[in-house]
Formats: structure tokens, sequence, C-alpha cells
């Protein structure tokens, strides 16, 4: 406990991380003028002149009828909301969406470590696995304190709601639509799970991570990651009821149903499950990984070994045989900004330590492990074979090229008076205009955490300027001093 307290961020703070909350301003309707003319202006770049009159003239005729009734039902929905599209969004993008999660919906990233401290190296699996769980659970100790600092633009706070959906989180999978259980509290709200649940060739385990009050040690955590790494490796391995997660979601609601109809204690097995930390996957995969190529462990992060993610959950924590790490989580309950958030501390964290623990290497005498033993029939072993088929022939249809640009970076960017997101935005442009010699549809995420419980909303990036600059670039005659001109 004296070592967290040291930590710098656990630090006492005069903010709480959700004190603001309350005070946020709800979410606004933009007007019906506004948002026909984003449209028009979105569409303008790929209409030649006849389409565009025609798409003026449509726009013209909702704006005069039917837009006008629709618009004003909205006005009156958001009288009675503090964000009107809360509920709309998270149910027809993400919970009323019935083909399978983990390939189509969730999202997955690696642990930057391994440019450091962690490069690959074989037998560092478990000792590594203890330091990035402990920093992990310091993180979700300061959420529970509320000392993580709030996010704010200038002196704006942003929504922090998203964070409260990191842990003891679980999407649940129903006939029709999905619905999300979040366990989570702050220490002030009262009691959370303090557990995780931990895969390991096709088996479960759980166990806490408090002791006595305090979180338990690196060498504590080293002690039942052990335990349960010698178990799976020494005995046969489980029937793999992770895979069911991996399944298309109604499939899934009617065997989660079969699965509990079997034997009452399997939902009380599923319940550890979902309102656990968060999912901890000892994988036996060793990805290939560089600097310069993602590749590889980026695949493995999205389509590998299905008994080692419980697709449904907020966060999967992901260790490979090589010491390589990385998530897979469901993108129902946050946004991947919550995820970087938490990437990045644990990076901090690890640099500060040189990538070792530095604390006291006792263990104390704690419970072992639990096993989570389902009860199974020959029913479910099927399902679970079948889901494992369709999860392993979409997953044969995917290819992901991931490569890391190392030419230059934001500092050149910025030095030459462009901003990096606007330059990566064009870039993309031009790439596709040169391989297709006509614009591309895009969008580009648009925060909207200044208002209650905002998430995202979309900015089209196309635009009739891009379009005549990526002209521009395909034209020998064009010199850099036009350009200019231009500009100002």
């Amino acid at each position: 406990c004296d070592y967290i307290m040291e930590n710098q961020l656990a630090k006492s703070i005069e903010e709480r991380t959700f004190q603001y909350q309350d005070s946020l301003p709800s979410l606004p309707v933009p007007s019906l003028e506004e948002s026909l003319k984003k449209y028009l202006e979105s569409v303008k770049p790929f209409a030649n002149e006849e389409e565009y009159k025609k798409t003026e003239e449509i726009v013209r005729i909702f704006q005069n009828g039917v837009g006008e009734k629709l618009h004003q039902k909205l006005l009156e929905r958001a009288k009675g909301k503090r964000n009107w599209l809360e509920e709309w969004w998270l149910n027809v993008v993400y919970l009323d969406v019935r083909i399978p999660s983990q390939l189509n919906v969730n999202f997955v990233g690696p642990s930057a470590h391994f440019e450091h401290y962690w490069p690959p190296k074989e037998g560092t699996q478990l000792e590594r696995g203890s330091i990035i769980l402990w920093h992990n659970l310091n993180y979700w100790q300061l959420i529970r304190k509320e000392k993580l600092p709030v996010h704010k633009v200038g002196n704006t706070p942003l929504d922090m709601n998203q964070f409260r959906m990191l842990f003891s989180t679980c999407k649940v999978p129903g006939i029709t639509r999905d619905s999300i259980i979040n366990y989570f509290r702050t220490e002030s709200e009262g009691h959370s799970p303090s557990h995780i649940a931990v895969l390991c060739r096709g088996r479960i385990f759980v166990f806490d991570v408090t002791h006595e009050g305090c979180l338990i040690t690196p060498p504590e955590l080293l002690r039942q990651l052990t335990y349960i790494y010698n178990k799976c490796h020494s005995e046969p391995e489980g029937p793999g009821v992770p895979a069911l997660t991996c399944e298309e979601r109604t499939q899934w609601a009617k065997s989660r149903e079969y699965l509990i109809g079997l034997d009452p204690e399997n939902l009380t097995l599923l319940e550890k499950i979902q309102s656990s930390v968060f999912v901890y996957s000892i994988d036996d995969d060793s990805p290939h990984i560089t600097p310069e190529d993602y590749r590889q462990v980026l695949l493995i992060l999205l389509t590998g070994n299905p008994t080692l993610r419980w697709g449904d959950k907020s966060y999967n924590l992901i260790s490979f045989s090589n010491g390589i790490f990385g998530c897979n989580c469901d993108h129902a309950p946050f946004d991947a900004m919550v995820m970087v958030n938490v990437a990045h501390y644990v990076d901090e964290r690890i640099l500060e330590t040189e990538g070792r623990w530095k604390g006291s290497e006792k263990a104390r005498d704690i419970p072992l492990p639990e096993e989570l033993i389902f009860t199974v029939d020959e029913k479910i072993l099927n399902d679970i074979s079948q889901a494992k088929v369709q999860y392993f022939k979409e997953a044969s249809n995917l290819q992901i090229a991931a490569y890391a640009f190392t030419s230059f970076g934001k500092k050149l960017t910025k030095k030459n008076g462009l901003h990096p997101d606007t330059f990566i935005q064009l870039a993309l442009q031009l790439a596709y205009y040169r391989l297709h010699g006509r614009p591309g549809c895009c969008y580009e995420t648009a925060m909207t955490r200044y208002f209650y419980h905002g998430r995202t909303e979309t900015m089209r990036s196309c635009t009739v300027e891009a379009i005549r600059w990526c002209q521009s670039m395909q034209d020998p005659s064009t010199s850099v001093s036009i350009g200019k001109e231009n500009k100002s």
C-alpha cells in the first residue's frame, strides 16, 4: 500500500474524477438547417453537377416537409433527456447488432512495452504478466478512489463516464438485443468486485486481487499466475466455454440460456466472469512484432484462440508466450481513447521502473485461484465446436496491414505549420485519389465529450478543397508558390 501511495498519480488531487458529471451541459440538438447544410457539403465532392442539383431538390423537399416534423420530435425528445442520442447510439450501433462481436465490433491493440524494456523473449510471460497486471490494477484503484485527473480542454472538463465502463463491465447477449452490465463502483459508492478472471488452455480461473485491504503485489500475482499456468500445462485442456462469446449474438444468447438451464450454478460462474475487474489471458502464441511491423500481433489479438477471449468483456488483457502484451475490448461500453489512456499510464510506469518490480519480494499466504468448472453436455460442446468453426472461417477472410511510418512524425509537420491530423487526413485522401482517380468516402471521429455522456460524432474530412488539393498534387504544372498563395 505504501508503494501505491508514493505513485505520483495516486497522490491526493483537489478534483475527483467524476465530480463534474452532474454539471456537464446536455447534448444539444443542431438546427435542421445546419444539419442539411453539412449534409450537402459532404455530398458535393462525390456528386456531378446534375446529381448535386437533384440532391439539393430532395433536401429542399425534406426540409419543408417531413424533416420539420421529425426535427420537432427530436426537440421534444431532447427536453426530457440530458443526452438524446445515447440510448439510440448504444442500441443501433452495438446492442441490436446480431453479427459476431469479436471480429466485427471489438477493437484490439498491442502494448508498446516491447519497444523499450520488454522486447520479445520466451520465458518472460509470467513475470512480466505479474508486473503489467499490477500497473493495470493500480489504474483501477485510481478510478475507484476518483484520483484519475479529469480530462479537460483548457479549463473545460470533459465527460468521464466511459472510464466507469472500463472495469467490471460486460455485455450480455439477448435474443434480439444485448445489454451491458456494469458492476463497477467508486469507493464512495460502495463495494466493487475485486477479482480477475484468468483464461488458459480452455479453462477459467478467478482470484481476488486485494488482500487485507491492499492490492496483492507482483510476487503474489506471479504466484497465482504460475499456479494456473502449471496446472493448465500439466493437465488436459478445458472445454473452452469462452468460445461461445465469438458466436452470432442470437445463437450465443440461446446457448447461454441453455447453459444456465443445465445447472443454475452455471449462472453463478457466468456472473463471476461478467463482474471480474477484467479478463487476463495466458496465450501460448508467440506473435512476431517489430517497431516497424505490427501485422502478426494485431491479427492474433483480433483472430487468435477464441477460448482465450471473453469477447463480451470490456477489457481482455492478453499475454503471449514471448512476453508481448495486447488487449481485446468490447466497443459497446467505451471508445478506444479510454484504452489508449490506460496503455499510456501503464507504459509510463514500466518506463519509470525499467520494467522491473522494485518492491518487496515477499509473498503472503493468499488463497489459491479458484477454477470455474461449468456443467456442460454434448449440445454445449457441439455449440462450442460450431462457434470455433464459424469464427475461424470468418477470421480466415481477414487481412491486416499495420506498418509503422518512421520517416518523420508530428514534430516535423508542426514545424512546417501543419496540424498532424490535417496532414494524415490529406495524405489518406491523396493516396486514395492516386490509386483510384476519385475521392474516397471516409469520416473522422469527432469528440462530443464536452456534453453529458458524450462519446463521438462523425466529421466528414473529404471536402471540395481537399479534392482540389489532390488534383493539384497530381498536376506537374502546379508550383509550391501557387500552393502558398492559395493557402494565404
